[in-house]
């Protein structure tokens, strides 16, 4: 068997590992449940909910991002190692950790006198939306450094070269030449923080209708032993994630196989 064969063989295992999982919810599904689950009112304030939040969050999250990339891939200076290290800690600690750490964090002097003379945080929309960038922020900014990196520095001496002042530079050489790699990044932070659920809850609470999410409507379903509804809403989350990934491909892809 040629390397070739052996390395699809291995893309093709893991397809069918997550094939296998999302088929094995058939087994629980109804079809008349999913539709009077899916226009229930507190399933369709969940989905706005998430993807009112998610929008938000991305939004945040890559204006933090692209000039952070670009300063992590083009600059050295002082801390960057540290600086580097630190983006990984969506990563390597659990979102309910960074929900925990933020809940701690509201319990410090610094903390309680924004909530008391700024936005309340914790139990409302403003948390889900704290929770969902500080677990998408490090991400979305180590997918933008990745993209950046492998635009040749060549191109950006150049356009110095010829005049062009440093933001010039950026903005007309560097954000064009990573437009794909924005956009691609953009799309993988929004489906990251549609299924955020650890720090969400942590910070924002399930209450329904209020900070009740899809991911945490999925749960509290699941809490009650409702197997059924709780299938309707992971194919909810899977169908809306999955969609916008594959759409992204399409107009992102490099070669005619997708």
């Amino acid at each position: 068997m040629s390397f070739k064969r052996i390395a699809i063989t291995f893309s093709l295992v893991t397809f069918c590992l997550y094939g296998v999982l999302i088929l094995s919810l058939l087994y629980f599904y109804k079809g008349s449940l999913f539709f009077e689950i899916f226009f229930s009112e507190r399933t369709l304030f969940s989905i706005r909910l998430s993807i009112a939040t998610a929008t938000v969050a991305t939004v945040f999250s890559m204006f933090f991002a692209v000039p952070s990339a670009y300063a992590l891939s083009r600059y050295s200076f002082f801390g960057k190692k540290l600086v580097d290290t630190i983006l990984e800690l969506p990563m390597i600690v659990s979102p309910v950790a960074l929900g925990a750490m933020v809940l701690i964090f509201f319990n410090t002097p610094y903390g309680m006198t924004i909530q008391s003379n700024g936005l309340q945080f914790v139990f409302t929309v403003y948390g889900i939306l704290l929770a969902q960038f500080i677990t998408t922020a490090g991400i979305a900014t180590r997918l933008v450094k990745a993209a950046m990196d492998e635009i040749p520095q060549r191109y950006e001496e150049v356009a110095k070269t010829l005049g062009a002042s440093p933001s010039k530079t950026f903005f007309n050489v560097t954000l064009p030449l990573s437009k794909n790699g924005i956009i691609a990044a953009s799309i993988l932070t929004w489906a990251k923080a549609l299924g955020e659920f650890g720090a969400t809850i942590t910070i924002a609470g399930s209450m329904a209708m209020k900070t009740e999410t899809i991911p945490v409507a999925i749960f509290m379903r699941l809490a009650s032993a409702d197997i059924e509804g709780t299938v309707v809403l992971v194919l909810i989350l899977i169908g809306i994630g999955l969609s916008i990934l594959y759409v992204v491909r399409l107009f992102t892809s490099k070669t005619p196989y997708v």
